[in-house]
């Protein structure tokens, strides 16, 4: 590495820790939002070894990128800022690494741009949805089970028993995790198969119903046990009972579609 790399890294992290500590509304969920920075060593261990070769140099693009930065802190938008860093990132290796290597870090660059917390920050919204749609096939599942259910949005009556899905089950401070562990898992199984970006889009569908198995685990102990125990100790661990559901169902599918992937040629 040149000197002018070390000064890169420096720029890029400031950068990062600007985004970070520009709107610490994140820190009312840390325990859950802060696990997301496994991306950043994350990437580097998936893209590693990195060889730095010298390359013809573009620059252009910097004034371009710093424009979208300006607007990003104007429009207060943590995922306009996040995709700039993850630009500057990718232009730098991209300048600096073998052209063999390029299709790699194309495919990994979705991991750092993970690494920022946009979606707690930007897109609230997403996590009443995951709480109204969890909700509603709670309440269809219980139904089924024979069940006396009534909802109304969120809020659901099982055999009399009131269960609320409350923000803290919508799964949004977790799904950026879940992404992070499902990106890396698909580029692990995946990565050298044409599957592979259609599959990142798949990844929010597999965190839909790995959370709304978690809201029907709750509500199933909750009515089995205890309501105090749902959401007490169980929905403690219930973040980490998400990830791994989301973990389990990614290899099931990726590897099912590897098995294919290898016995058609493709």
């Amino acid at each position: 590495m040149k000197l002018s790399d070390f000064v890169y890294l420096f720029l890029l992290f400031i950068f990062a820790a600007f985004i970070w500590l520009r709107d610490l509304a994140w820190l009312s969920s840390a325990e859950d939002v802060l696990p997301i920075l496994i991306a950043f060593p994350l990437f580097i261990w998936l893209l590693s070894p990195i060889n730095f070769v010298d390359k013809p140099k573009s620059r252009s693009y910097f004034l371009l990128l710093a424009a979208f930065f300006l607007i990003g802190i104007a429009i207060n938008s943590c995922f306009l800022l996040s995709i700039c860093w993850t630009l500057l990132l990718y232009q730098w290796l991209a300048s600096r690494i073998p052209e063999a290597k390029i299709s790699k870090l194309k495919k990994l660059s979705v991991i750092p741009f993970l690494g920022f917390p946009w979606i707690m920050l930007d897109l609230n919204q997403i996590g009443w949805w995951f709480r109204l749609s969890g909700a509603h096939v709670a309440a269809q599942f219980f139904g089924l089970l024979g069940l006396d259910v009534i909802q109304e949005g969120t809020f659901l009556l099982i055999n009399k028993l009131p269960i609320s899905v409350e923000e803290a089950c919508a799964g949004l401070n977790t799904l950026q995790t879940m992404l992070i562990a499902g990106s890396a898992l698909n580029f692990m199984i995946l990565g050298n198969s044409s599957r592979y970006f259609v599959n990142l889009l798949v990844l929010p569908i597999i965190s839909w119903v790995a959370n709304t198995v978690r809201i029907i685990a709750i509500s199933a102990v909750a009515l089995a046990i205890s309501p105090q125990f749902a959401v007490g100790a169980f929905h403690t661990i219930g973040g980490v009972f998400i990830v791994l559901t989301m973990f389990l169902l990614c290899w099931l599918i990726f590897a099912a579609q590897e098995v294919e992937s290898n016995s058609t040629g493709s």
